[in-house]
């Protein structure tokens, strides 16, 4: 378990995994056989967002942009997701994907976790990000009608992500420093943290230090 102590955490965490084809190559890989590389890091972060009591966790899988990207690449991020998803589903953990799932891209696997699927205990809601584009998360709201004079909160529920809340702190690894339409909506007021070692080589202590880093900051959201 972990001894770490924090004043203050963030209830929504968002994680762009970057760095998996690069680290592939600066190790003498295909760029294709990085992401698996990926998936042991997805579990040491969830085991560690579970003993600090993080309520919501939401990965970066892949997105729409991705997919264009070489057959072999896109092949082994989509397996790395379906890896993903199915190795948390033993755990006490609440998942949902969410991504256009009507594109022959999407994985069939995960077609049952269109709606959130509990497991265990449900400690934690994970969202995996699968085919996901923020233009294709925005459109809800014209193809439902969103925000015809209706509030604010009608306009929330419009989005294809509509169960997925606001995040609190975004950590990106891999060293880019953008957030590639990570969740548009709910990253609004998000805080930033960048890791520059690339995904595969997560060590905890990049996310205590992330989460140190954010306990500096001046929580305001506009106010």
């Amino acid at each position: 378990m972990s001894h770490q102590k924090f004043g203050r955490l963030p209830k929504h965490i968002g994680v762009i995994p970057d760095g998996n084809r690069r680290w592939a190559v600066q190790n003498g890989l295909a760029k294709q056989d990085g992401y698996q590389r990926g998936l042991q890091p997805g579990i040491m972060l969830y085991e560690l967002c579970l003993e600090l009591g993080i309520p919501e966790l939401t990965f970066y899988g892949f997105t729409q942009d991705n997919t264009k990207r070489p057959a072999v690449q896109t092949s082994a991020f989509q397996k790395a997701c379906v890896d993903a998803v199915r190795m948390l589903a033993g755990r006490d953990a609440s998942l949902l994907v969410i991504g256009d799932h009507t594109s022959p891209v999407f994985p069939r696997e995960l077609l049952e976790f269109r709606q959130r699927k509990t497991f265990g205990r449900g400690l934690i809601k994970i969202n995996f990000l699968v085919n996901y584009g923020w233009k294709w998360d925005l459109g809800h709201l014209l193809n439902q009608g969103g925000g015809g004079g209706r509030g604010p909160r009608s306009m929330l529920e419009s989005l294809a992500s509509a169960d997925v809340s606001r995040v609190d702190l975004i950590i990106r690894w891999g060293g880019r420093r953008r957030l590639s339409g990570f969740l548009p909506v709910q990253s609004i007021y998000a805080d930033f943290y960048v890791v520059d070692d690339l995904w595969p080589d997560f060590r905890k202590e990049h996310f205590y230090d992330a989460l140190r880093w954010y306990e500096t900051q001046d929580i305001t959201l506009g106010g």
